[in-house]
């Protein structure tokens, strides 16, 4: 996207928002913070908002170094008893051309935010109401990915009346899984709430955990030995097909079980190999699965699809992120970065993407 300087042109206007009440608050202050930094000032005028665990708007500071980590390694958050926080604004007041929802998890990747945004009439980055919150919910992703043709692993969906009503039920279901399994909170990220268990007398602990975070879990069948393969993908403006990534790999060190949320964001357990090691007929086939799935669930803007490839080159989607972890160096932009899309250009793809969708030009 193009904005010549010059007199009498105006800059587009950028409200970058992040935050939220979702138990991934800080991660999406550390991906506000890269985006702050890379966003071209002389081409976008730039605002930051803020939203607290509560739910309260403000408008904050836009520079990058009070959203990052504290010198003590800290997560930082939106506080209105910090400095970073100047004042309260009503979400109706938002006059922006477009808006980067740097967001994750309920209330920000989930459709709501979008569904706000497009009653104010506002363009935004990422994927619409539907498909936000159909990616957000693990189960109704495995339902629409395989009713579309698509590889998905085994798994129980357990509602809370589920839980609560027919719990000798759910169990007898979740006996018939090839163990260890997974036991996730259907609509939450970072791995949060999630354990792995060996055996069936612990899910009921696993799931008693899992619906603090979320009243519905989902119940998976972990793939032992499975490679995790990671696949960016991008919309395009002018109708063009969307486009896909090379792929990237995750491996964890021996003290993590899985890829959680430690291992994400707080230590150096996990080694993100970009490219993965795989040949180039291997990254074109997954980058296409990726494709059919980001089209499949009605995707737009960005999404990272999530595989696992087991020990027998057999490949099952795991999950689809609609909006993945944004920092310069999280597994999407390194994607795109080895793709030949530097962040600073990923970003302004992104805004380009968002208003031309915003302006019914797609």
């Amino acid at each position: 996207m193009s904005n010549a300087e010059g007199p009498g042109v105006k800059k587009t206007t950028v409200a970058v928002i992040f935050g939220g009440q979702s138990s991934e608050h800080s991660i999406s202050c550390l991906s506000a913070a890269s985006v702050l930094s890379a966003v071209n000032r002389e081409t976008y005028d730039v605002e930051a908002i803020g939203i607290d665990r509560r739910g309260v708007w403000y408008r904050v500071s836009s520079d990058p170094v009070d959203w990052a980590r504290t010198p003590d390694g800290g997560l930082p958050t939106v506080d209105v008893t910090s400095a970073a926080v100047h004042g309260k604004i009503d979400m109706s007041e938002l006059s922006v051309d477009v808006v980067f929802p740097v967001l994750h998890g309920p209330f920000g990747e989930d459709g709501t935010i979008q569904g706000a945004l497009e009653l104010l009439g506002i363009a935004y980055v990422g994927s619409g109401v539907l498909a936000s919150a159909l990616t957000m919910d693990k189960q109704t992703t495995k339902i629409v990915l395989a009713a579309a043709g698509l590889p998905v692993g085994s798994f129980v969906a357990v509602t809370d009346a589920d839980w609560v009503l027919r719990r000798d039920e759910v169990l007898a279901r979740v006996a018939e899984l090839r163990f260890p399994v997974f036991v996730k909170p259907a609509r939450a990220g970072s791995s949060i709430g999630i354990a792995k268990v060996g055996e069936l007398a612990g899910v009921a602990a696993a799931v008693h955990d899992a619906r603090e975070h979320d009243r519905k879990v989902v119940i998976e069948e972990s793939i032992e030995g499975a490679r995790e393969i990671e696949c960016g993908v991008l919309a395009n403006r002018g109708h063009k097909s969307p486009t896909a990534s090379i792929c990237a790999e995750i491996t964890i060190s021996a003290e993590h079980d899985f890829y959680d949320f430690d291992a994400k964001y707080l230590d150096d357990s996990a080694t993100l190999t970009v490219p993965a090691d795989l040949p180039a007929v291997r990254h074109a086939e997954l980058g296409e699965l990726a494709i059919r799935a980001f089209s499949a669930l009605g995707a737009d803007g960005l999404s990272r699809v999530d595989f696992f490839v087991d020990r027998n080159g057999e490949v099952v989607i795991n999950e689809v992120n609609t909006m993945p972890g944004f920092t310069n160096i999280s597994m999407f932009p390194r994607m795109w970065q080895e793709s030949g899309m530097s962040y600073p250009h990923l970003i302004d793809h992104l805004l380009a993407v968002a208003i031309d969708r915003g302006s019914g030009l797609r």
